[in-house]
């Protein structure tokens, strides 16, 4: 079993110096709000993700007045244990170190170490714009495929390029068609690339959100997901000839994998504008399952699973039925932050299962 022991925290958020040990499959941590539940969780997903779940900026991260902060785990993954440090210093430099060695490059730690976060502020993946749930969609095949991720930073890089060689050609009044061309070819091989997988990947995905679904909601309502890219209905290369003059005129590119996005249904209904509260929350905790088995499934072990505050998501009956799968029927550790220590011991207690409480 993939398992973290062990987690100390320097100067991290608002612990100036902290150790956890962690000893049992299922973690409880509770405290009054502003203790750093959400902190604590965060630190363990910097640890796989060498990123903050929450704060883009690595300075935000330090405690306030410090130059910088570190942060050790021990994750043991069967008969091995693996130490990790992640060190930020106040110049802006990062470093990774496994079993003290550092990493040349971040990018060949994603996906060791799998971990699936769910947050209060996560329901922007159901009710905002398109480049949340690509984000999601990135972030889980990251993990799955290194040559993903080593194509998403190239075409980003390209797409940027492109971008500025448009606005370029706005303020200088004169256009460069070949080099645009230059830029095209180079769009469209990670661009295929990345449409292929996350096509396979969300047909791979449905039948998980549908299962997780069902099962939280507790009824027979029927979701549907749909992968809507432009690519669908044309080759790429025919795409960036056909918006040649809308990008122009707009001085951004239109046409590409940057624009993908994931369409939800319910009962054949748009589901933005038709789903309740409840039935927006159990469709987030479903997609976050089924990136959990699918992670599982790639991995041949389960990944961490990281869930801040979920008491206040959903009703009873729901939140019984998500426990009983995350706490009972899932084989990986998970993490489960609350207010009320007796809330979480009382839930704790009706599913028959071990588990450790940590007061903060």
């Amino acid at each position: 079993m993939f398992f973290l022991s062990k987690i100390s925290l320097t100067q991290f958020k608002n612990y100036q110096f902290s150790s956890f040990d962690f000893t049992e499959r299922v973690i409880g941590i509770c405290g009054l709000n502003g203790k750093g539940k959400t902190n604590l969780l965060d630190a363990a997903y910097y640890c796989c993700f060498t990123k903050s779940y929450f704060t883009k900026a690595d300075a935000l991260n330090a405690q306030f007045d410090s130059d910088g902060f570190r942060i050790e785990a021990k994750l043991i993954n069967g008969d091995k244990t693996d130490g990790i440090v992640c060190i930020f210093r106040g110049t802006g430099k990062k470093e990774i170190l496994l079993n003290n060695v550092p990493y040349t490059k971040l990018s060949e730690h994603i996906g060791k170490y799998p971990a699936v976060m769910v947050a209060p502020d996560d329901i922007s993946l159901i009710t905002d714009g398109s480049e949340e749930r690509r984000r999601f969609v990135d972030t889980v095949l990251s993990q799955m495929d290194g040559g993903y991720l080593q194509q998403l930073v190239i075409y980003n890089k390209v797409l940027q390029q492109r971008n500025s060689l448009l606005k370029s050609f706005a303020e200088q009044g004169k256009t460069d068609w070949q080099l645009l061309e230059v830029l095209d070819e180079q769009l469209i091989l990670p661009g295929e690339f990345i449409f292929a997988k996350r096509k396979a990947f969300t047909e791979a995905l449905i039948p998980g959100v549908q299962k997780f679904y069902s099962r939280i909601a507790d009824n027979d309502e029927v979701i549907t997901l749909q992968y809507d890219s432009q690519l669908n209905e044309s080759s790429f290369y025919g795409l960036l000839n056909n918006y040649r003059q809308k990008d122009f005129t707009l001085q951004r590119s239109n046409a590409g994998i940057h624009k993908d996005d994931l369409l939800f249904q319910l009962n054949g209904q748009v589901f933005k504008t038709t789903a309740s509260q409840g039935q927006r929350k159990s469709l987030l905790f479903a997609l976050k399952l089924a990136e959990f088995e699918l992670l599982k499934e790639n991995k041949g072990f389960a990944p961490l699973l990281l869930l801040d505050d979920v008491f206040e998501k959903l009703d009873d009956t729901r939140m019984h039925q998500l426990l009983h799968w995350v706490c009972n029927e899932n084989s990986g550790q998970v993490f489960i932050t609350d207010t009320h220590k007796e809330r979480l011991r009382e839930a704790f207690e009706k599913l028959n299962t071990a588990y450790q409480i940590i007061e903060l």
